[in-house]
């Protein structure tokens, strides 16, 4: 019996460079994101200075983009010359001859020894450039060898988006071109450019040159996570900046020489403070001149008056705006609205009545207002033949007519919006698309909270499953949106968005049915990331394939371990210490044989050429027999918690900290612990039933340190401080009841718990105390 559970656990440890050792085994060979049909042939075309660049107009963009690639990235000064149709050996062409039938943004690519054909129109032929681009080895010597491959490719989404917040922190025109760099060279199309905050104003606007001179400079700016710090403290040293409308004018071009549209935002009628600071007249208060830039992060509830003046303001600034950007959308914000002003205002409250806007069940007559301050808002951007985006509060009091809803706290807003006939682009962040959350559990740098890693993003599917085919063709796409109150700096920038934003690609280009994480995670984004490496970005190095934080039960620590960053080093250690550059270079296959009831514990990291390290990952094997069952029955449901209360950076902390309140608890929920405690931890102890034996998995999702011990053996360790993490361990056991332990610590207030179970041959699921016992 113990031989048939008792199963040994195995640790399953140019522009862009190198690709070319993963394209034999590749099915994609290299290329991010996956294009939708790929064939391999045999040979390869040899490319060099001898090759010709044909194309039906050498004034393209695409053609452009290409040539200049090949000269100024490639050293090769390829001839560019007008196509007249004739076949040409050794030779790229570049047509749009053939491509009438195309989907949208499709393209066809095929290399055979002789010649490179790309046939695309507008910004097909630019995508279909980028996946050229992406073969080409940045080792190639004088020549450049590119295997014989036919591609069929369009997008799965009309709508490729991603976000950057640059009032919170502003950042040069060239830092944004090299954002947009990186876009195109994913094939995303829409940046989405957050321009104007309660904390800033970035843009200049001629007519009112207050914005300038007042809204886009704050005093101070909140030092840390603003939460954590009572009183805050600040840094007391003055921050602005803005973008005059030459520079727009620059970026728009340069983008729409990408294939990318800029969607701009100016929030209304909320994150107005920067505003008021220069035109308090704007307010529900004129009588205060007070108001200031914000200098802290959140929600302020100083916002626009409904008055004619203030929409006669925005109207003035719209229409500059509009003239800047050719985008068919302009996002108004429309999110975060305190109504408390507007309840206040005597003018607000006989506009209501004017307007004969009332309360009721699904939603209050200041909702509504809001509904016709951006409904009135719409008809002027209507009038100037573009159409308004907002975020899903805009579904608040009545959705405008031709409005498309940017679905961001959660999905609701978004099937309600496709519901009502009305576009969507879904960007919640519960799918891992606030992309200024944290990328793991250690380690990482300061940022608003969560947990947001690369597997999460690439899972997200846009079309929700409640939609039903018709409804989801109002889903034009996904976006991902970085806000930088905490991203100061343009390193900082490319280590949150480098590599989801390869994620984001899959996502939003792929059909479902070609997606493979493994075949993305582990085969083509090394070759990227080494690019990324050699080419002084700043990015998440992830963890060595085949390593991983876990505790499991066998006789022998297997370590097969690939890096993670082509060219990269993976190093190791079993004797408990954490691993750096001194330690053993992983090279081949190890295993460890684990001695009756004893333990190896195996570390990793990785190391790139450049010194960037990946987190270090914890795997622990016991060799221990089944555990037994103990005496237990079933009678009283749900498990006893003593609650502690302190300061905590360890569940070891719990040990010798006062215990405050104790009882039996049929929840993991801490709201009631929260009331009147900021840090706290709680120890939960009981028993629980399995009805077979053999191997059991359990996992502890928490915001801070929590453990998990199973008759009193470890089995989740995933302690520490920490933003939302989901970690995991095995245990081999007999059927019966069996001893619970979980400890669990929140240094913020703000935490949760939660505890998954995996029983053999089923999956993972969610477990809570009111199905266990005391």
């Amino acid at each position: 019996m113990y031989k048939k559970i008792f199963i040994s656990l195995c640790v399953f440890m140019a522009f862009f460079a190198a690709f070319a050792d993963a394209q034999d085994t590749d099915p994609n060979m290299g290329i991010i994101p996956a294009p939708v049909s790929l064939k391999k042939s045999p040979g390869e075309f040899v490319l060099s200075q001898e090759t010709t660049l044909l194309a039906d107009s050498i004034d393209n963009k695409a053609v452009v983009f290409l040539h200049d690639y090949l000269k100024n990235n490639a050293n090769l000064k390829v001839k560019l010359q007008a196509n007249t149709g004739s076949v040409t050996a050794n030779s790229i062409v570049l047509t749009s001859k053939g491509a009438d039938n195309l989907p949208a943004g499709g393209y066809t690519f095929t290399i055979t020894p002789q010649q490179i054909t790309i046939t695309g129109k507008g910004a097909g032929l630019f995508y279909g450039v980028q996946s050229l681009i992406q073969l080409v080895p940045a080792d190639k010597g004088a020549v450049a060898k590119l295997p014989c491959v036919q591609i069929n490719d369009y997008p799965r989404f009309g709508y490729r988006g991603l976000m950057l917040d640059v009032s919170r922190h502003f950042f040069s025109v060239e830092f944004v071109k090299k954002y947009i760099d990186l876009m195109a060279a994913y094939k995303l199309n829409n940046f989405h450019w957050h321009l104007t905050d309660d904390q800033g104003w970035r843009i200049e606007i001629k007519k009112y040159p207050k914005l300038t001179q007042i809204s886009s400079r704050r005093a101070q700016t909140v030092i840390g996570n603003y939460h954590d710090r009572t009183p805050q403290q600040f840094d007391n040293t003055p921050y602005g900046g803005y973008y005059t409308q030459d520079q727009i004018r620059d970026v728009v071009k340069y983008a729409s020489d990408r294939y990318i549209n800029i969607v701009p935002e100016i929030e209304m009628p909320g994150h107005s403070e920067a505003v008021l600071a220069a035109y308090p007249e704007l307010s529900c208060d004129p009588s205060l001149t007070t108001y200031k830039v914000a200098e802290t992060w959140g929600v302020f509830h100083n916002i626009y008056s409904p008055s004619d003046k203030t929409f006669s303001f925005l109207q003035d600034v719209l229409t500059e705006v509009m003239d800047l950007f050719p985008s068919k959308f302009i996002h108004v914000g429309g999110d975060e609205v305190p109504k408390d002003a507007w309840k206040k205002s005597e003018f607000c409250q006989k506009l209501i009545k004017k307007l004969g806007l009332k309360d009721d069940k699904s939603s209050s007559k200041e909702d509504k207002l809001q509904s016709y301050f951006i409904q009135r808002m719409e008809k002027f951007v209507n009038s100037k033949g573009r159409s308004i985006i907002g975020w899903d509060e805009i579904l608040e009091g009545g959705l405008s007519p031709n409005a498309t809803v940017m679905s961001w706290r959660g999905e609701a807003g978004g099937i309600a919006a496709a519901k009502q006939n009305h576009n969507v682009i879904m960007t919640p962040g519960s799918a891992g698309l606030y992309i200024d959350h944290a990328q793991g559990k250690e380690n990482e740098p300061l940022s608003i909270g969560g947990n947001e890693p690369l597997t999460k993003i690439y899972s997200y599917n846009p079309t929700p499953a409640e939609l039903s085919p018709d409804q989801q063709k109002y889903i034009l796409g996904v976006q991902a949106n970085l806000w930088t109150e905490y991203i100061p700096t343009e390193n900082k920038v490319e280590y949150m968005i480098l590599p989801r934003i390869l994620a984001l690609s899959e996502v939003a280009w792929t059909p479902v049915a070609g997606k493979n994480y493994t075949d993305f995670a582990d085969v083509r984004l090394p070759g990227h990331l080494a690019w990324f490496d050699k080419n002084n970005f700043d990015y998440r190095v992830p963890a060595a394939i085949g390593g991983k934080d876990t505790i499991m039960f066998g006789t022998q620590l297997n370590v097969n371990l690939k890096s993670s960053v082509q060219g990269a080093k993976v190093y190791y250690t079993i004797d408990g210490y954490n691993p750096r550059e001194t330690d053993i270079e992983y090279t081949i296959p190890m295993s460890y044989n684990v001695p009756a009831d004893q333990y190896r514990e195996l570390k990793t990291i990785v190391i790139t050429p450049s010194g960037k390290r990946s987190q270090i990952t914890r795997a622990i094997m016991y060799n221990k027999a089944p555990l037994p069952a103990i005496n237990g029955n079933n009678t009283n449901k749900g498990l006893k918690y003593k609650l502690y209360t302190g300061e905590f950076n360890s569940v070891n902390d719990l040990n010798t900290a006062a215990v405050i309140d104790s009882g039996v608890t049929v929840t993991f929920s801490t709201a009631a612990f929260k009331k009147n405690i900021k840090g706290y931890g709680v120890i939960y102890t009981g028993i629980f039933r399995i009805d077979s034996d053999g191997v059991y998995g359990f996992s502890t999702a928490s915001s801070n340190g929590s453990v998990l011990l199973v008759d009193d053996q470890p089995v989740v360790g995933n302690d520490g401080k920490h933003g939302v993490y989901d970690q995991g361990g095995a245990v081999p056991l007999l059927k019966g009841y069996h001893k619970i332990t979980i400890k669990y610590f929140d240094a913020t207030g703000n935490g949760n718990l939660k505890v998954f179970m995996t029983t053999p041959g089923k999956l993972k699921a969610e477990v809570t105390p009111d199905t266990m016992f005391n």
